[in-house]
């Protein structure tokens, strides 16, 4: 029998699914995939990696969906040039359907596959899913990308109008998937350990929403959705949350259009993975100061805004988003620390890790990339916690010692780290 792939990636849900809908309308019936890429998960120094336990949480709720339909999910642990060509050995494969991956990797891998498959004379079809517009969808009246977000914003609000958001009804097709039984591996079958940690659900309230504008900036008040982790990986769809943004809340979409510009950045500028934006901040002095990464990375740097968002992300894998710009900004200006060092030590513990997102907000609070913070905006951590957290509240969940001898004494003092990273950030800049 001659059957469609549908190969799930950032994509983790059966609803609104671009490229499971496209494969449901193919004449096959449809075998739902999913690789546990060694490409990816190799390079992973955690083996107790609570994103990894999350794909695998969220595989086993497909496989319970798939069930009810006497189908099942195939998984495979391996290298996706290797196990493509076992497939082709054990299936007749029609069409292969799978969503956008914008990335660097994503984009180099799909082209090796889709050549493998042409070679075999079988489709690869691609479906943008992850994010509303993408690529060039969104560009200047000269064709070229935007790299300051506000026209690009306006751009993609008018763009919205002429283009309203599309449904793709997948959840209401499955009964055209592939008969078959399936058996999903042990997480430590992977080569990974549970975590117990707890994942944050995917429901978004209208008072949330409606409230999102007002309480979003003070870390200690359940403002945020912290959906983030369902959007890295499809277990809800942006069009959806976007649906949602439109009736309730503006700000939250342009949270939402901030993720599209700067998955659009990496796609148009993919040197930003390595290097920054703006190429001349490659050449800042920076300290490498190993000793003060990790008080950083501890949270025990003696300001307490900063150890406690540290250590709100070492515990629970979420930092919220006013804190994550204070402590992004502590590394790259009071410490002179690489941002790169950060935006890594981000990349391990983040259960949201997005590469485009996270490299997006590095740049910015570090002045090196698109439309970022003037290197001269340094954040004085103790004038943010007198705007966003004056009662202490947020910085006494996570710093306890907070006030007692057993706390850590600031490590740098502010108006010395302030001018240093002035001096050191225009000595580079003038010589440019």
């Amino acid at each position: 029998m001659k059957i469609a792939i549908h190969w799930f990636r950032r994509d983790l849900r059966t609803h609104d699914n671009h490229a499971l809908f496209r494969a449901f309308q193919s004449n096959y019936p449809v075998l739902p995939l999913f690789l546990f890429d060694t490409n990816i998960l190799d390079r992973l120094p955690n083996k107790k990696d609570a994103r990894v336990e999350f794909i695998h949480h969220s595989i086993q709720k497909l496989q319970i969906e798939f069930n009810k339909h006497e189908s099942g999910i195939l998984v495979h642990v391996g290298k996706p040039e290797e196990i493509w060509p076992k497939l082709l050995q054990q299936f007749e494969i029609a069409e292969v359907y799978t969503n956008h991956d914008y990335e660097p990797y994503g984009k180099n891998r799909d082209q090796a596959v889709a050549d493998y498959l042409s070679s075999e004379g079988i489709a690869f079809k691609t479906y943008k899913d992850q994010v509303i517009f993408e690529k060039s969808e969104v560009t200047k009246d000269d064709g070229k990308p935007y790299t300051v977000f506000t026209p690009y914003k306006n751009k993609w609000k008018a763009t919205l109008q002429r283009n309203p958001l599309p449904s793709y009804p997948s959840e209401n097709q499955l009964s055209n998937l592939y008969k078959t039984e399936t058996q999903i591996p042990k997480l430590e079958d992977i080569g990974f350990q549970p975590t117990g940690m707890l994942f944050p659900g995917t429901a978004v309230s209208e008072k949330l929403l409606l409230e999102y504008d007002q309480k979003r900036n003070y870390p200690a008040l359940p403002a945020t959705s912290k959906i983030g982790v369902h959007l890295r990986f499809g277990t809800i769809s942006i069009r959806e949350q976007a649906k949602m943004a439109i009736q309730s809340s503006d700000t939250w979409l342009n949270e939402l259009i901030w993720r599209d510009f700067y998955h659009m950045i990496l796609w148009h500028f993919p040197h930003v993975k390595e290097s920054a934006f703006k190429k001349e901040y490659d050449q800042i002095e920076w300290r490498t100061n190993q000793d003060d990464f990790e008080k950083w990375c501890n949270g025990k740097t003696g300001y307490p805004l900063v150890d406690a968002g540290m250590r709100e992300l070492n515990a629970t894998g979420f930092m919220h988003n006013r804190v994550r710009m204070v402590v992004a900004s502590f590394l790259t200006k009071h410490l002179l620390i690489p941002r790169q060092w950060g935006e890594a030590y981000f990349a391990e513990k983040l259960l949201d890790f997005d590469l485009a997102a996270n490299n997006g907000g590095w740049q910015w609070a570090s002045s090196s990339g698109c439309d970022a913070a003037p290197y001269f905006r340094i954040f004085n951590p103790s004038e943010q916690i007198k705007k966003f957290d004056s009662n202490y509240e947020y910085i006494k969940k996570w710093v306890p010692e907070w006030g007692t001898s057993q706390y850590s004494q600031p490590m740098v003092e502010h108006t010395f780290a302030r001018n240093r990273a002035l001096e050191t950030y225009a000595k580079t800049l003038k010589k440019q």
